[in-house]
């Protein structure tokens, strides 16, 4: 049976005065990959982020592989082998292709980070950009970029928040490979997705958010049976 990549307990989360989770449960299974879907403003971007220890108003419990963390600082988390590719991508404009992946130090005794080789075998397309700064960089390329990037530094936790928006359909398919070939790699994956298409084939579970607490929990076999409720939870 597998571990807990990540475990969710009764999470409360606040931006000053405005509360954005209610209460969020929910958890990760090691090689998983899990989406968290539902309107904006939902709190999807928030659960993940409060998870990364970058939102301060936290209360609740989150495990990570086992150890409490809801207190920590986003660079303790980065050191228990969580990397999170934010909607923005945080790509540095005026560095290369290659400065970019170089940037971000390895966490610390990881076996899972990766070499340059094995992130342009991963990604040939940054290969032949490595040079390249990132103002020069596609949507999709940057998009990769910032995938790479947390893989180089030793992430087996990837945290991936909205990484089909705006791209062009051959860009969101070689995403959905991607994906695909991290999770025969071992990697564990939390994404936040609107796409309900792309996500759809790629997740073993959906959690559908509401309102900032967990609508429902949906086994990927379960979906054709629940699609009328489940539409409901994404209609605008």
């Amino acid at each position: 049976m597998l571990g807990k990549a990540v475990k969710i307990d009764n999470l409360c989360a606040a931006y000053g005065q405005a509360q954005v989770l209610h209460g969020v449960s929910l958890e990760v299974g090691e090689g998983e990959v899990v989406a968290l879907l539902g309107r904006n403003g939902a709190g999807r971007t928030t659960t993940l982020r409060s998870i990364m220890g970058l939102v301060s108003k936290r209360s609740g419990s989150i495990r990570i592989y086992g150890e409490e963390t809801i207190g920590w600082q986003p660079y303790r988390v980065a050191r228990k082998g969580v990397g999170f590719c934010p909607e923005e991508r945080g790509i540095f404009s005026s560095l290369t292709c290659e400065e970019n992946l170089l940037l971000p130090p390895r966490v610390r005794g990881s076996a899972a980070a990766l070499s340059l080789d094995e992130i342009y075998f991963l990604f040939p397309n940054l290969a032949e950009r490595s040079s390249t700064v990132g103002t020069k960089m596609s949507g999709g390329e940057q998009q990769m970029l910032a995938i790479a990037r947390i893989l180089r530094a030793g992430a087996r936790t990837l945290l991936l928040d909205e990484i089909s928006e705006g791209l062009a359909p051959v860009i969101v398919r070689s995403l959905g490979t991607l994906i695909r070939d991290l999770k025969k790699r071992g990697y564990t994956i939390l994404m936040v997705e609107q796409n309900f298409r792309f996500a759809q084939p790629l997740a073993d579970r959906f959690y559908f958010i509401e309102n900032g607490a967990v609508a429902e929990m949906v086994h990927k076999s379960d979906l054709a049976g629940r699609s009328d409720a489940l539409n409901n939870y994404l209609s605008v």
